[in-house]
């Protein structure tokens, strides 16, 4: 069954950081994939205008889904300006309503920054609300509601850890070891990402930072490089492992 999954993370470069892999495999089985950024990361540049840099991250984004044949969608937030409101609550939930996923990952409800924590809040309840079809999103591009609550998965925080740098232990881990230069190359589509770090944070080892951290999550598992997911169960999400059966049968 070829599925639709829809991949919701706050800023460009973050779904590829940690699922890129786990996405080329799904890209790789037929699977129909889609990349949404809650922003167009318009704080990612220390000297070009919001627009301006807003406008390369997304080239850059797309660029970067279009390596697997994935879609690209902006939410169209801005950087730190994510907040639990009604308003983005129905925005997110329009977006889930267009792309109709049956398998939806988002960022982590634990993680270093408001943003991802914020997203993926919103992302578990744009879910609930997707197919409650009096749940009015008119005002965001509007799409009939979908048929059920998808499938929905978090990612790993940065680094494994939560705020605290406490291990944040995943329910499984994916082996992206026979796609991980596939996952390089999303990652380096993200040129100005690399820029951004190294004038704000002084980190000059984008791609390597990615490698070392894969590489870790991967060696709890017995792998050499992985990325660690962890299924939202709560009542009434889907409980069916809709997504390791897609990534583990053959």
């Amino acid at each position: 069954m070829r599925l639709r999954i829809t991949a919701i993370h706050a800023h460009p470069d973050d779904c590829e950081f940690l699922a890129g892999g786990t996405l080329a495999m799904l890209a790789g089985k037929g699977h129909q994939i889609t990349i949404v950024t809650m922003t167009p990361g318009d704080c990612g540049s220390p000297d070009l205008p919001p627009e301006t840099i807003s406008s390369i991250r997304r080239r850059e984004a797309a660029a970067a889904a279009a390596v697997i044949g994935a879609d690209y969608l902006c939410a169209e937030f801005r950087d730190f300006q994510i907040f639990e409101t009604d308003e983005a609550r129905r925005r997110v939930c329009a977006i889930l309503r267009r792309t109709r996923p049956d398998v939806v990952l988002t960022a982590s409800p634990v993680d270093y920054m408001a943003d991802h924590e914020i997203t993926s809040r919103l992302v578990r309840d744009a879910c609930f609300g997707a197919p409650i079809r009096n749940y009015d999103t008119s005002a965001f591009d509007p799409a009939p509601a979908l048929d059920a609550i998808p499938h929905l998965y978090c990612m790993d925080p940065i680094g494994g850890v939560d705020r605290d740098n406490v291990p944040v232990k995943p329910d499984f881990t994916v082996d992206i070891a026979a796609v991980f230069e596939t996952k390089r190359r999303m990652l380096a589509c993200h040129a100005s990402q690399r820029e951004w770090l190294r004038a704000q944070h002084g980190i000059d080892e984008y791609l390597e930072m990615m490698e070392r951290w894969s590489r870790e999550i991967g060696a709890r598992a017995g792998f050499e490089f992985g990325e660690g997911f962890r299924q939202y169960v709560g009542h009434p999400y889907p409980q069916t492992p809709l997504l390791q059966q897609a990534l583990f049968s053959t």
